[in-house]
């Protein structure tokens, strides 16, 4: 579980195929130095394993093929940049909201404009199926962090970026065309799910009566 704070940006040094699965390695010399094979790392918004410390400040993490297909990281190259945060502790403040760093799909970055001192950005989700759970002042996990919706329309929405997230994460390198990873809200996932299954049991058992 993580809190899309991001902690800091890491840059991957390799991503390569070993025995059959594709590894990155990413750097980052003060978070990655904190962390033991088996802990949990959200890479760009993505929960990932620690699978080796080659080095200090240095950390590999094993992609299986569904977070390749449900994420940008099967994009990766050496010197992509990725936000990083480690997995949150019993007594941590809560800063952000609640993040799973389970991926549900992506957006594609469609426009990049101002709004004051801000900046607004506007993404179409993949799958579109995605919008159902996206509202606004509602939130959501874009490349890993925590945001609020501004708007929403159909399969797209947008957020407004302040300064300090332009600067500590990877939004601030955003261009139109760019795909990045997107979690849902946790909460209005199954609260949108549960209801519908509800209203489909109640609708059976209403024909039944009939």
């Amino acid at each position: 579980m993580f809190t899309g704070i991001v902690e800091c940006v890491g840059h991957v040094v390799s991503h390569d195929e070993v025995d059959g699965w594709t590894r990155v390695v990413i750097e980052e010399p003060v978070v990655l130095a904190d962390v033991a094979h088996g802990d949990s790392v959200a890479v760009a918004g993505a929960c990932l394993t620690v699978a080796d410390r080659p080095q200090p400040g240095r950390a590999a993490f094993d992609l299986m093929p569904e977070t390749i297909r449900r994420s940008t990281l099967g994009d990766l190259r050496r010197g992509s940049r990725v936000n990083l945060e480690r997995s949150l502790r019993v007594g941590d403040r809560i800063a952000g909201h609640f993040v799973q760093g389970h991926l549900d799909g992506v957006a594609d970055v469609l426009a990049i404009g101002r709004d004051g001192e801000a900046r607004m950005v506007r993404f179409r989700l993949e799958p579109p199926r995605l919008a159902r759970y996206v509202v606004e002042k509602g939130f959501i996990a874009v490349a890993g962090v925590s945001l609020t919706v501004v708007g929403a329309d159909r399969d797209e929405f947008w957020v407004s970026l302040v300064r300090t997230t332009l600067e500590a994460t990877t939004l601030g390198e955003l261009r139109v065309g760019e795909r990045v990873n997107i979690e849902v809200d946790l909460f209005a996932r199954y609260l949108v799910d549960r209801t519908a299954e509800l209203d489909a049991i109640a609708f059976v058992g209403t024909r039944d009566d009939a």
